[in-house]
C-alpha cells in the first residue's frame, strides 16, 4: 500500500486539479476574439465560456450575457458543460474516498480495505482528468479549425482562451494523482491472512510427527 506521503501528494494534486476544473467551468474564457485582418475592431473583445458570452471594452468595462437556450448551443459546448460538471463531482467524490482510505486518517480501521479504497479513489481521479481533457481538446480543435478556415469571416474567428490551458493543466494533475494512487495503492502479495495460514500449517506439523 502506498505510504502516507504519496497519498498526501495525491491529495494535493487532486485539490489543484479540482480548482482548475472549477475555474475552467465557471470563467468565460474558452474562446476569445482574434485580432487578425485589416478591418478588425480592437476597441472591444469577445469572450465566450460555457455559460455566458462577455464583451470587454477597451476602457475595462465588461458586459456578460447568459446563453438564451441550451438547444441553440453547439454540440461541443453542450458536451463540455456535462463533462466538466461530472468531472468536478467525480473529483470531489474521489477526494472524499481518498480521505477515508488514506494512511494518515483513521476513518477506516481495517488495514486490508484501505488499499482497495485508495485504488477506487485513483480510478475516479483518472476518469475525472479524462473528463476535463476531452472537452477542452474538442473545443481547441474546433477553434483551430475555424481559425484556419478561409470561409469563416475574420471578425468571427476566435483564439484559444485561458480556460483551455487551465483545463489541460487540471486534467494532467488529476491524471497524475490518479496514476500515483493506482500504482501505490495495490495490496501486498503477502497479507496478514496469508501469514496466519502458514503458522497454522506449521502448528499442525508436530501432530504429524507424533503419529
Amino acid at each position: 500500500m502506498g505510504s502516507g506521503a504519496v497519498q498526501m501528494v495525491c491529495v494535493g494534486l487532486g485539490v489543484l486539479g479540482l480548482i482548475g476544473a472549477i475555474v475552467c467551468c465557471a470563467v468565460p474564457r474558452w474562446k476569445v476574439s482574434s485580432f487578425t485582418g485589416s478591418n478588425i475592431v480592437t476597441a472591444q473583445s469577445n469572450q465566450d465560456g460555457l455559460w455566458m458570452s462577455c464583451v470587454v471594452q477597451s476602457t475595462g468595462q465588461q458586459q456578460c450575457k447568459n446563453y438564451d437556450s441550451l438547444l441553440v448551443l453547439a454540440s461541443d459546448l453542450q458536451a463540455a458543460r456535462a463533462m466538466t460538471i461530472i468531472s468536478i463531482l467525480l473529483s470531489c467524490l474521489s477526494l472524499l474516498i481518498l480521505f477515508c482510505g488514506a494512511d494518515f486518517t483513521t476513518c477506516v480501521q481495517n488495514e486490508d480495505a484501505k488499499p482497495k479504497i485508495s485504488l477506487v479513489a485513483g480510478i475516479g481521479m483518472l476518469l475525472a482528468g479524462l473528463l476535463v481533457i476531452i472537452p477542452v481538446s474538442w473545443s481547441a480543435h474546433i477553434v483551430v479549425r475555424n481559425f484556419n478556415d478561409p470561409m469563416v469571416a475574420p471578425n468571427m474567428r476566435r483564439e484559444l482562451g485561458a480556460c483551455i490551458f487551465v483545463g489541460w493543466g487540471a486534467g494532467v494533475l488529476l491524471l497524475l494523482g490518479g496514476g500515483l494512487l493506482c500504482c501505490f495503492s495495490r495490496p501486498r502479495s503477502g497479507s496478514s491472512g496469508g501469514t496466519a495460514k502458514y503458522y497454522s500449517n506449521g502448528a499442525s506439523a508436530p501432530n504429524k510427527n507424533y503419529v
